[in-house]
């Protein structure tokens, strides 16, 4: 796949958010914080649903793979733009771009399966609580799991061999942060509209596919809730899907806007800000939305403080 690739360009160079050093010392400091947030709260939302009983349901199993993916699109992209944005050089090579690319593709595309399947989750549990049992059985959560690994990884492959079976021969500065399709196919010097209409069907089916099912649940939903004589029941119920539908609101209206629109209509400048939210601070949001407005979360976290406290004194 490389070999025509490799004869004219063997590195790129990623010119980043900004070449201004002293707005470069502030974004680093700001983006570390970001990210340290993003990795600790993740890994601690991963923890405590592997250790809490009390969080060993569907729900939580889903939950748990989001805060995984979140980690790691996250950890394929920040940790370089952190570096760059303290090195003279932003060089990264050939190879580097494509794993880049790859791995950022891969879990972001399972994270929007997953989604997907924690609405149909919240769907089954709201509109059918009696069969919830027998239909969110664990056979099913790991199919639904594994096939949306599979289809992350699919999707992933198809747009980074179409990307990088390009020529690029003109130009290997990417003005971009991190290796995106956009901005690889903005310095080809080959004819990129398979490439543009492979992203729009393939990015476009695993956006659309997943928000259908989460926009069809939420109907469901609401009219169940709507439904409800009790006003605690439907207070919990908004509760139990406030938290996933914040996130879904958050990550698919950026990346609808950065990977959903014609080519003729690109703004790389805005792309880059726009990438800087769904790649960064979304990750970070996810773990705190879901533990500040999730009764279950906070009440496991407070037992195994109050359980490490008791450790300790005893």
């Amino acid at each position: 796949m490389f070999e025509r690739n490799t004869t004219t360009v063997t590195e790129f160079i990623l010119l980043g958010i900004t070449d201004n050093p002293h707005v470069q010392i502030l974004f680093f400091v700001v983006f570390l914080m970001v990210y340290l947030v993003d990795f600790v709260g993740n890994l601690g939302m991963i923890l405590l649903i592997s250790f809490s009983a009390q969080l060993h349901n569907p729900m939580y199993l889903f939950l748990w793979h989001l805060s995984f993916c979140d980690i790691c699109y996250s950890s394929a992209v920040t940790p370089r733009m952190l570096s760059d944005l303290l090195s003279e050089s932003r060089t990264i090579s050939f190879p580097g771009c494509v794993t880049q690319l790859y791995f950022f593709a891969v879990f972001v595309d399972v994270e929007c399966y997953i989604l997907a399947v924690m609405a149909y989750d919240r769907y089954v549990a709201i509109c059918k609580p009696l069969c919830y049992s027998s239909t969110m059985s664990k056979s099913l959560c790991i199919r639904l799991l594994f096939g949306s690994y599979i289809a992350g990884t699919m999707n992933a492959i198809i747009h980074t061999t179409a990307t990088f079976n390009l020529c690029f021969c003109s130009s290997n500065l990417i003005d971009h942060f991190f290796c995106d399709v956009p901005p690889l196919l903005a310095i080809s010097c080959s004819d990129t509209h398979v490439n543009e209409f492979l992203l729009f069907v393939f990015a476009g089916f695993v956006g659309m596919s997943s928000l259908s099912i989460i926009l069809v649940s939420y109907i469901f939903i609401l009219a169940a809730v709507l439904r409800m004589n009790s006003t605690s029941g439907r207070l919990k119920a908004f509760s139990t899907c406030g938290s996933h539908f914040t996130v879904v609101i958050l990550f698919y209206g950026t990346a609808i806007f950065v990977y959903l629109r014609p080519s003729s209509v690109y703004s790389l400048d805005r792309d880059k800000w726009a990438s800087v939210f769904y790649t960064v601070v979304i990750p970070m949001l996810n773990p705190l939305i879901y533990s500040l407005r999730n009764k279950d979360v906070k009440e496991a976290f407070t037992k195994v403080i109050k359980n490490k406290l008791n450790t300790l004194l005893m």
